[in-house]
């Protein structure tokens, strides 16, 4: 009876009772009802994962090429060339021996002769040649964020101060071609005006050239049509070095006509005064190395990289580039040693600037016609 009363008693809760049991229950879970929790499923962690609300212990993959593990690939994208660093360096030093030349000409009165404004012309354009080269490494490595139009201008700057420094030396060789073929009038028709004339049109002409790039002739929206010379295309790089080889033949034309004068007035000579066969026969050899020299170094240099760049595209190793364009810049930087510092001249100024005095054994033996 009392279990049916305690029973029924419970079907007669009254609702305050009630209340209390719900209360019961949700503050203290099922067993303050008397009855034991239900089984609770194990949770599963991934090995290397951790909890979803963790942060993970190393950069994601999603973070992007910017965000690497210590030791990855962000800092090998930041490396430095060594070629790149060796063409910056030789830049650098094209730019003072250059500079060195050209301060020497500048200050000294005596040096205003349009042999004298040629070699001028030719150590401005490898100045500025050795300028491009710190420029298109500072473009490169340095500039955040890259700029096409910088870009673009160093790459102009380059074409047009080695177009300048090309032409400086095929003018200098007409110079000399002129001053033996027409010796007898040469200083009456060589004015300096003339001259000054020739070398700003010759310049107007390799800033025409520079400014290409500039101007939609680059491979900057076409990877595909891009030349080893980037960003100058494929098309236009075949036609700068087509126009260099027709100017190396044109030179090597010219010295082997100066070549034959020289060796005709070294022999007029011989049989007009006997006596002094032998100082002849000296001028003339020395004449003939210096053309050696001359043609030797220009060809070593330059004409292996205009062949490549005939042939080769963008899709070839970057290092044959590299191997090739290099001793090409190094002509830049043996020119003023063949021009500038050989010239005795240039060589009086340099002794006087630097030490003021003339050494006793400088010899100062004006150049006659076998000086080639």
């Amino acid at each position: 009876m009392e279990a049916a009363a305690g029973s029924g008693g419970d079907e007669l809760c009254s609702p305050r009772e009630e209340r209390e049991i719900a209360a019961r229950a949700m503050l203290h879970g099922p067993a303050a009802m008397g009855e034991p929790w239900p089984p609770q499923p194990q949770q599963q962690r991934l090995p290397g994962l951790g909890n979803a609300s963790e942060p993970p212990a190393w950069p994601s993959a999603a973070a992007g090429p910017g965000t690497a593990a210590p030791g990855g690939g962000a800092a090998a994208a930041g490396s430095v060339s060594p070629w790149d660093i060796a063409l910056c360096a030789t830049g650098t030093a094209v730019a003072g021996e250059n500079a060195l030349v050209l301060a020497v000409l500048f200050y000294t009165p005596s040096l205003r002769a349009p042999m004298f404004l040629l070699i001028g012309s030719l150590a401005l354009a490898d100045l500025l040649a050795g300028l491009g080269l710190v420029a298109n490494f500072a473009v490169r490595y340095l500039l955040r964020p890259p700029s096409e139009a910088a870009e673009l201008a160093a790459a102009g700057l380059l074409l047009a101060a080695f177009s300048a420094s090309v032409c400086s030396l095929l003018a200098i060789t007409v110079d000399r071609y002129l001053s033996l073929y027409n010796a007898l009038t040469y200083h009456s028709e060589r004015t300096l005006g003339f001259t000054c004339a020739m070398v700003l049109l010759m310049w107007l002409l390799c800033l025409g050239v520079g400014l290409l790039p500039l101007l939609g002739w680059n491979c900057l929206r076409d990877q595909s049509a891009c030349s080893i010379l980037r960003p100058v295309t494929k098309d236009n790089a075949a036609v700068l070095a087509v126009t260099f080889l027709l100017l190396f033949a044109l030179m090597m034309q010219l010295y082997l006509q100066i070549c034959k004068i020289a060796f005709r007035h070294a022999q007029q000579i011989a049989v007009q005064h006997q006596f002094i066969a032998t100082a002849q026969a000296t001028s003339t050899r020395k004449g003939l190395s210096t053309l050696s020299l001359i043609l030797g170094t220009f060809a070593l240099c330059w004409i292996p990289f205009a062949i490549y760049s005939l042939v080769a595209d963008s899709s070839y190793p970057a290092v044959y580039t590299y191997s090739l364009a290099l001793p090409a810049t190094c002509n830049s930087l043996i020119n003023p040693i063949i021009y500038a510092f050989r010239n005795p001249d240039i060589q009086k100024s340099l002794w006087l600037a630097c030490c003021g005095c003339i050494p006793s054994t400088f010899s100062s033996r004006p150049r006659t016609s076998s000086d080639v």
